[in-house]
This record gives structure tokens, C-alpha cells and sequence, in this order.
């Protein structure tokens, strides 16, 4: 049993490694994409800067909506994710508002 060969692989095969390899790369984009703009946020909302918090929300709400309509994050996972973010950016909405 020496020099046992390599399984063969169909070409459908060698498709779907191309195809998954392709999108784990999109996919990380957009999830490292997530994460910025979330930090962007977070970021204002420390510095107290009102104008730039409703845009950068707007922003990430969007970014966060369009990942789970591809199927980048689920569903749910982008809903909570777009709630924390306008929970804590109506902290200081409603605050300095107030």
C-alpha cells in the first residue's frame, strides 16, 4: 500500500470550493464593514456628537439590513444588533432633548 493516490474530485465539486471561497471573502467584508461602523457609532455617542450619531445610524441600520437580506448574518441577528445601536443613540437623543 505504498503511494496511496489523491481522491479525484468532480468538477461540480471544484465549483462549490471556488463559489465558498468567493463568498467567505464577501462575507468577511461586510462583517468587518459591521463592526466599523458600529464602532463608529459607539464612538460619537461618546463624544456626544448628535449630527454625526443620526447619520452614522442611518448608515449602519442600512449596512446591517442589507448583510441579513443576503444571508451574511441572520435575520435576527441584525435586528438585535439595529436595536442596541438606536437603543444607545436615543440615550443621548432623548437626553440632551430633554
Amino acid at each position: 500500500m505504498a503511494g496511496k493516490s489523491a481522491p479525484k474530485k468532480n468538477l461540480s465539486a471544484l465549483k462549490r470550493v471556488r463559489q465558498s471561497e468567493k463568498n467567505r471573502l464577501r462575507n468577511k467584508a461586510v462583517r468587518t464593514a459591521i463592526k466599523t461602523v458600529t464602532k463608529k457609532v459607539e464612538a460619537a455617542v461618546s463624544s456626544k456628537n448628535k449630527e454625526g450619531i443620526k447619520g452614522l445610524l442611518i448608515e449602519a441600520e442600512s449596512l446591517i439590513s442589507k448583510a441579513a437580506t443576503k444571508g451574511v448574518i441572520h435575520r435576527n441577528t441584525a435586528s438585535r444588533r439595529i436595536s442596541r445601536l438606536a437603543r444607545l443613540a436615543n440615550t443621548l437623543l432623548t437626553t440632551e432633548a430633554a
